[in-house]
C-alpha cells in the first residue's frame, strides 16, 4: 500500500509539473507571436506626383510655331494656332523684339513681313496685295524702332524683348462680315539691353501701346512652306496706340 501511495503521489507531481511546462511553452509561443515578429518598415519614398500637374503637362505640349529657328537672329516665332489671344500676344512681341548683333534690321523686318496675309474685306485680289503692302510700310514708318535708334542701340551691341504682361482689349474690324477678324490692344513692355563702355551691360524698361489687326479662320493665307494651314491666324495690319483701321 506505502508503495503504491508513492507512485500516486509522484503521478501528480509529474502532472503538476508537466501542466507547468506545456504553460511555459504556450506562454513562450505566444510571446514570440506577439514580440518575436519584425517591425513593418517605415515608408521613406517621395510622395507620388499630382495628377493634375501631370495632366498639365501631358496636355499642353509646346506651342507649334511656323519656324523655330527665329529664336536664333533674337526674333520671336510665329506661333501655328486658330486662337486669337495668344497670337495677338506673340505679334504685338514680335514687333519690337530683336538682336542687332543677330541680325539686320532689314532681315528682322522681311521676317515681319511673314507674318502678314491680304484683309479680306477687299474683293479684288489686286487690292488686297496693295493693301498687305501699305501694311507693311505702315509697321515700318509708324510701328517699329526707326532706322537711326537701331544703328545706335547696334553701335552698343543692344537688344530689345517684349513681352504683353497685361489684358488685351478687343474691338471689331469695321465692314468685317465674316468675323474672322479681331482688332487687339495692348500695353507691351520693352526691355532694351545696351552695352556699356565697360563692357558692363544695363537694361532698363519702356512701355508702348501698339495694336494689331489678325484674320483666324477662312481667307487667312500660310507662310509657304510651313505647317501653318489655311485659316490660322495671321496678322493684316499693325499700328500704335489703339487706331482704328
Amino acid at each position: 500500500m506505502m508503495a503504491t501511495g508513492k507512485r500516486s503521489r509522484r503521478g501528480v507531481i509529474w502532472a503538476v509539473l508537466g501542466a507547468g511546462v506545456l504553460a511555459i511553452a504556450i506562454i513562450a509561443i505566444l510571446a514570440s507571436g506577439l514580440f518575436g515578429q519584425s517591425p513593418t518598415p517605415t515608408r521613406t519614398s517621395e510622395p507620388a506626383p499630382d495628377p493634375s500637374s501631370t495632366t498639365t503637362q501631358a496636355s499642353s505640349p509646346s506651342q507649334a510655331v511656323v519656324d523655330e529657328s527665329a529664336t536664333e537672329n533674337g526674333w520671336i516665332p510665329e506661333p501655328i494656332t486658330t486662337d486669337p489671344d495668344p497670337y495677338i500676344r506673340a505679334a504685338l512681341a514680335a514687333a519690337s523684339t530683336f538682336d542687332t548683333q543677330k541680325s539686320t534690321r532689314n532681315e528682322w523686318l522681311s521676317y515681319l513681313d511673314t507674318w502678314f496675309t491680304p484683309d479680306t474685306r477687299y474683293t479684288s485680289a489686286q487690292d488686297r496685295e496693295d493693301d498687305m503692302r501699305a501694311s507693311q510700310l505702315e509697321l515700318r514708318q509708324g510701328v517699329v524702332l526707326p532706322e537711326d535708334e537701331w544703328n545706335s542701340l547696334a553701335n552698343e551691341d543692344g537688344r530689345v524683348v517684349a513681352a504683353v504682361r497685361g489684358d488685351i482689349t478687343y474691338s471689331d474690324v469695321p465692314d468685317d462680315t465674316s468675323g474672322d477678324m479681331t482688332i487687339g490692344t495692348a500695353d507691351v513692355i520693352l526691355t532694351y539691353t545696351r552695352a556699356e563702355a565697360s563692357g558692363k551691360e544695363s537694361s532698363y524698361d519702356e512701355t508702348v501701346r501698339v495694336s494689331v489687326q489678325v484674320l483666324c479662320g477662312e481667307g487667312s493665307i500660310p507662310t509657304p512652306d510651313s505647317a501653318q494651314q489655311p485659316g490660322d491666324c495671321k496678322v493684316v495690319r499693325y499700328f500704335s496706340g489703339s487706331l482704328e483701321p
